[in-house]
């Protein structure tokens, strides 16, 4: 996600806040920072002060927008998306941003995240099934008819966010914006990131600080758990919706292992050097002879030098990655996850043929990029091949925002090491425990949401999240103590 808002055309001081770039081509440069977020739609929503315009599609970001279409997007405030779906099929009606308009009010809205109430809010606001078709569509319902309940005489897009975010469960961060105003929001747990930057005059949103430097914002701080920060007319205001005792920070441990960039600052850690920590204490904790250190291309790099630093043995590289190939784990299902990995990934042949080779990767979920590697790297001629995952094992099916709905999906449930690496094709197979995650890591103070490493869901979820059926709420399992 991404939210942009700078200073309107004509103001006191015109000149004190201008940015050469019109406010629709900063938002695609930054959704092009953050395209490894989601890469099934892209959609941004512009405002010139009096309409709000929307723009989305299938495909990434560079499917979806080009010159023409972003000059024709004026404006001074904007919020955009890249999606990748957890609730509601991979289709153009669940593209974001989501728009309404009440006759009052005209907002769009972009979620990154995923609400774990989504039937019973619906079913309490009298919706009929089919009538929204994921949870960011039922935020947007829900906004909408508080602003139509007003007929006009407020509250106004702040108040009714204001209202509603309390109302919801599980994990959401979002941007929203009316013709005049932008706003960010984070759920009390803070499960998925965003941050805020400045520039010049105006305000920046993102879900990642990258995007912050690719169009020249400077990082100010994160978007605190259970926050909401308002821009308006140049000023930031920040309010606090949640009742305190809701407000208890856990950022997704994923976002370190897996889902954010390497360059990108969460609890004020750079990822990379979090990955590179794992890979070091790895290598403590599974050592084993070998010849040379690969990493499985993008985010297995960092670990993988770490390992090979702490252990002595070269690194080098084993795979070729197309770069054109976007992320095989967040495809929309098995089947284009298990075309995207031969497409994706190319061993080099001189570098593995009679090498014994530990193969370092950040984690092991349905485990189809593993087996796929693993073979490739078998027929390139590796005698003996030793997957260590910077990791623990991913146990529980993720309902916060990753779209892991069922346990028998994930290749650690209910197997052993030895079933898991016979599974896969290996010589051995080893994990990073969650207490030397965390010391990798390195963020004293910092709460963080285990649940698919550890069974143990800091908000209650349905038993069948995602089958469209609510059954008594379940939290707990053996890391819960």
């Amino acid at each position: 996600m991404f939210g942009i808002s700078m200073p309107a055309p004509g103001g006191s001081s015109p000149d004190a806040g201008a940015h050469p770039l019109p406010v629709a081509q900063l938002v695609f440069d930054g959704l092009y920072a953050l395209q490894h977020r989601g890469q099934e739609s892209a959609g941004m929503a512009v405002s010139d002060g009096e309409a709000v315009t929307v723009v989305k599609d299938m495909g990434l970001v560079t499917n979806v927008f080009d010159p023409r279409t972003l000059s024709g997007l004026p404006g001074h405030l904007a919020i955009g998306h890249t999606r990748y779906s957890t609730t509601g099929s991979s289709t153009w009606r669940n593209a974001q941003p989501v728009y309404r308009s009440t006759g009052s009010v005209d907002f769009a809205l972009a979620h990154n995240g995923n609400l774990t109430n989504t039937v019973s809010l619906a079913a309490r606001a009298g919706m009929l099934g089919g009538a929204v078709t994921t949870d960011s569509d039922l935020m947007a319902e829900m906004v909408a008819a508080r602003l139509a309940d007003r007929r006009g005489a407020g509250p106004a897009l702040v108040d009714a966010l204001a209202e509603v975010l309390p109302l919801l469960e599980g994990a959401f961060s979002l941007v929203a914006m009316d013709t005049s105003l932008l706003v960010g929001a984070r759920d009390p747990n803070g499960f998925r990131p965003l941050c805020l930057g400045r520039l010049g005059q105006g305000w920046v949103l993102a879900s990642e600080s990258p995007a912050l430097d690719v169009v020249g914002a400077s990082f100010v701080r994160e978007v605190e758990p259970g926050e909401m920060v308002v821009v308006s007319k140049g000023r930031l205001r920040s309010l606090w919706p949640f009742p305190e005792a809701r407000v208890d920070p856990r950022l997704c441990i994923f976002e370190f292992v897996y889902f954010a960039r390497p360059d990108s600052r969460l609890y004020g850690q750079e990822v990379h050097g979090a990955r590179r920590r794992m890979g070091e204490l790895l290598a403590e904790v599974a050592p084993v002879e070998a010849d040379l250190v690969m990493g499985v291309p993008e985010s297995g790099l960092p670990a993988a030098e770490g390992y090979a630093r702490r252990s002595g043995i070269p690194y080098g590289q084993g795979l070729v990655k197309n770069r054109y190939i976007g992320r095989t784990f967040i495809a929309p299902d098995q089947r284009a996850r298990d075309l995207g990995v031969r497409r994706k990934l190319n061993p080099l042949r001189e570098n593995v043929a009679g090498r014994r080779l530990v193969v370092v990767d950040d984690s092991l979920v349905r485990g189809t990029t593993q087996r796929a590697t693993v073979a490739m790297l078998r027929e390139a001629g590796a005698r003996e091949i030793h997957l260590r995952i910077s990791s623990p094992p991913f146990r529980w099916p993720c309902h916060y925002g990753i779209d892991t709905p069922e346990r028998a999906e994930l290749l650690a449930s209910g197997r052993d090491l030895g079933d898991m690496g016979r599974f896969l094709g290996v010589d051995s197979i080893a994990f990073l425990s969650l207490e030397d995650l965390q010391e990798a890591i390195g963020a004293p103070g910092g709460g963080f949401c285990d649940a698919c490493l550890t069974g143990c869901y800091p908000v209650p979820v349905p038993a069948h999240l995602g089958k469209g059926v609510l059954e008594p709420a379940v939290a707990g399992g053996p890391g819960c103590g």
